[in-house]
């Protein structure tokens, strides 16, 4: 197991942090920088420039003046960004010459020696296949059984919450409900529900980033997630098939039979996409709410518009900043010419952002005409599997919110994730106020 996954860590990643090289920038002095340097010069993929929030006055001039721009980075190569709403929806839906192939380079900007195959980076058939295997899992039908459990934890999780006094709303609720749920449909134990969201920090971590410090350790600890969860596959192979997706994935007629360096991939994918999208958003959705007191006003008067909030904090926050592709063939896309084996990097972070196809896309507004016009979950055949849990989960702990607190008052900075994949938070203190 470790021979395997060493050859296919990769090489260790390292970034050059050279852009503001010395006091921490204002958003002022990031927009500066965006517009005076040489527009050719622009590379977004920069994990420092996410993990001080201030990436996106480079969006803005590449949406404005080159939104499908290539670069060479000194991390990455050359790749494209398409920054533009349409322009992803372009690449996103047209899988035939745009692949997600693990053997291509997969579905980041970071390409390693041999990533781990999983069915977000298959094409068609065996994508469709592996997918179908555990779709069931978040059908209506399941939806709706899995909805009284999530509110009972949603309201213990809350009544549990010190009052008056600071914690990290990440760690007390964003990271334990979706443990929770997680643990259910993986039907792992609860009580070690916490090495999902370990392991989904892991799976995505730069070595030196705050999460592991060195390419080793990341061998080490998913070498246990994989041997984990190989023995949860061959505990549940051994029994008839069960409504969990270790289960699913283990008698599924497309992925009973697959390799184990595939189940490690499906793996990944499950637990980081069972963990980043829910809890980043509730994290997101309370620091946005804070930063647009008439929005959080707004909210507490009308709570019926708890979904569209919901809508329109996947679109402000998009858990995942980017997905990767790999021309298959010559392309053409807004009268640039891509060349086969190009790597094109959908910014859907930015496309949330199009002044030209969103409305006002800069301001949180919980009451949008249409607040489910966003590409948080991507389009066509890969588009999020687990968009209505997602939605549902925050729907959930923010209906039960609202009928417990009057306001949870962010109090501090949000530490963010450094990653140029995951938009999300390590931490967010906050304080619920005593009742007057």
């Amino acid at each position: 197991m470790t021979d395997t996954l060493a050859s296919r860590s990769g090489p260790p990643v390292t970034y050059s942090l050279g852009v503001f090289p010395d006091a921490p920038p204002t958003l002022e002095a990031a927009r500066a920088h965006a517009n005076s340097q040489p527009l050719a010069d622009i590379d977004v993929a920069n994990p420092k420039l996410f993990h001080a929030d201030l990436v996106e006055p480079y969006f803005e001039r590449l949406r404005r003046e080159d939104p499908i721009h290539y670069v060479v980075s000194p991390t990455f190569g050359g790749y494209w960004s398409i920054t533009r709403y349409n322009d992803i929806m372009a690449v996103d839906t047209n899988h035939q010459q745009f692949s997600s192939e693990a053997a291509l380079g997969g579905i980041t900007i970071n390409t390693v020696s041999s990533p781990l195959p999983m069915f977000i980076a298959m094409d068609p058939p065996k994508h469709d296949e592996q997918r179908r295997a555990v779709q069931p899992i978040v059908a209506p039908t399941n939806l709706r059984n899995l909805e009284p459990l999530i509110r009972s934890r949603a309201a213990a999780i809350l009544d549990e919450l010190p009052i008056g006094v600071e914690f990290d709303w990440v760690d007390k609720v964003s990271v334990e409900l979706t443990a929770m749920t997680l643990a259910t449909l993986m039907d792992f134990p609860q009580e070690q529900r916490r090495k999902l969201t370990r392991w989904s920090d892991v799976a995505t971590a730069v070595p030196g980033g705050g999460v592991i410090d060195r390419p080793e350790q990341w061998v080490e600890e998913m070498s246990e997630c994989f041997s984990t969860f190989q023995a949860l596959w061959n505990e549940r192979a051994a029994r008839p098939p069960g409504n969990d997706l270790i289960s699913m994935l283990a008698h599924g007629a497309g992925t009973r039979n697959m390799p184990p360096y595939e189940f490690q991939g499906n793996v990944v994918l499950l637990i980081v996409g069972g963990n980043d999208t829910t809890r980043n958003s509730i994290t997101g959705s309370v620091l946005a709410l804070n930063q647009n007191p008439e929005q959080y006003q707004k909210l507490r008067e009308h709570p019926e518009l708890v979904p569209s909030m919901v809508s329109e904090t996947i679109r402000w926050q998009t858990p995942l900043a980017h997905m990767r592709r790999t021309a298959v063939q010559d392309v053409e896309l807004g009268g640039k010419l891509i060349r086969k084996g190009d790597k094109v990097v959908m910014w859907y972070l930015s496309g949330n952002r199009d002044e030209t196809v969103i409305e006002r896309p800069h301001e949180y507004i919980i009451d949008r005409a249409r607040p489910r016009q966003h590409i948080s979950f991507g389009y066509g055949i890969h588009r999020c599997v687990g968009n209505r849990l997602a939605e549902l989960q925050l729907q959930v702990i923010w209906e039960e919110i609202l009928k417990r607190f009057p306001m949870i008052e962010v109090v501090g900075p949000p530490e963010r994730v450094y990653s140029t994949f995951v938009h999300g938070y390590r931490s967010l203190p906050v304080r619920i106020p005593r009742a007057r």
